[in-house]
């Protein structure tokens, strides 16, 4: 039996996760942490919260994290704590080094005093900057990092610290940096649940002004089997691309969701780019495929399209949450 503390448990990908592994590994134990900020959200693990224990706390307070260390003896950590929001990082950039950077030294300093076997660490594509949409290449684990935003800073940052914790410390630890995710239980700030949410109010669909700009997508399920196959099999002190190959730009989803809901087009409407707006992302991810014999599951539009299907069976976990946006995407101008 191996014992798990999540980190960011309540959030998208934490609670996706948290519920894949009590599917998976029925045996183990999970321990969910999270401070519960606008983002979290209980309903999230309400399915599995008997089956769970919940810490309420900040990976930035030191003694918070080594209590709950301490209390419950994980074996591995996994970090998915982190603010993620790109229009609400260029308002606010400080809690995102403050979270980013800072609490996850902080977290990876209690680790390491308490001895945590392993700890893995959830990035993201964006740190390497972006690409053009022309680009013939991808970014592998070796790129440099260039980026060109708070929350791409700021989780480069934290992927920094990760590395420095293990050459100089020794603390074992991986890392994965993963493409768009989508799926249920998006907090719907995000494109795919925003959209969605939009079309079901019978609002128009904020799209920026450069709508072609893609990213590459991968459903959360796919995301999390990559991560058990990484604490299963892959390297200490690894790099994994998490990727899926498949690009699809804003006005894509726009249509998807559109297409799938049975509604116009008429309901797009554009707005000024965000500041710092990323062209292009896309990962070369052979390392895990190769390695550790990941591929991913979800076909693309099916995935959307029954994502797109579970926030419309779902209006009840979604609309009140909608109350709670940072960011009216609709707003930005031009140097602002």
């Amino acid at each position: 039996m191996t014992k798990l503390l999540v980190t960011g448990a309540a959030g998208f990908i934490g609670s996706n996760f948290v519920r894949y592994w009590r599917r998976s590994h029925p045996n183990d134990g999970v321990v969910a942490l999270d401070i519960m900020s606008y983002a979290g959200n209980e309903e999230n693990l309400s399915d599995v919260r008997a089956e769970i224990d919940f810490a309420k706390a900040d990976i930035g307070d030191g003694d918070a994290v080594r209590s709950v260390l301490a209390e419950h003896s994980p074996d591995v950590v996994v970090n998915f704590a982190a603010e993620s929001h790109n229009s609400l990082a260029v308002l606010d950039p400080t809690r995102f080094f403050r979270t980013n950077v800072i609490g996850t030294q902080t977290l990876l300093e209690a680790c390491r005093q308490v001895g945590v076997e392993r700890f893995h660490h959830v990035s993201t594509c964006e740190v390497y900057g972006d690409m053009a949409l022309d680009d013939p290449g991808s970014f592998t684990e070796s790129s440099p990092y260039r980026p060109r935003t708070p929350y791409s800073a700021s989780k480069a940052g934290g992927d920094h610290a990760v590395r420095c914790y293990f050459e100089t410390f020794q603390l074992p630890v991986t890392i994965t940096n993963c493409s768009n995710n989508y799926g249920p239980y998006q907090y719907p700030e995000k494109i795919l649940p925003l959209f969605t949410a939009k079309a079901l109010a019978g609002e128009q669909l904020p799209l920026y002004q450069s709508s072609q700009n893609r990213r590459e997508w991968i459903h959360v399920l796919d995301h999390c089997r990559a991560i058990d196959a990484v604490l299963a099999k892959g390297r200490v002190g690894e790099t994994y691309h998490v990727g899926t190959g498949t690009e699809a730009s804003i006005e894509q989803i726009a249509d998807l969701v559109l297409t799938e809901l049975g509604l116009p087009s008429s309901m797009k409407t554009t707005v000024p780019d965000r500041p710092g707006h990323d062209r292009r992302y896309l990962l070369e991810s052979s390392k895990i495929r190769d390695e550790l014999s990941w591929q991913p599951e979800y076909e693309f539009d099916k995935g959307v399209r029954e994502t797109v299907r579970w926030y419309e069976a779902n209006p009840g976990w979604w609309r009140p949450l909608r109350e709670r946006a940072r960011v009216v995407e609709e707003n930005w101008k031009a140097g602002s």
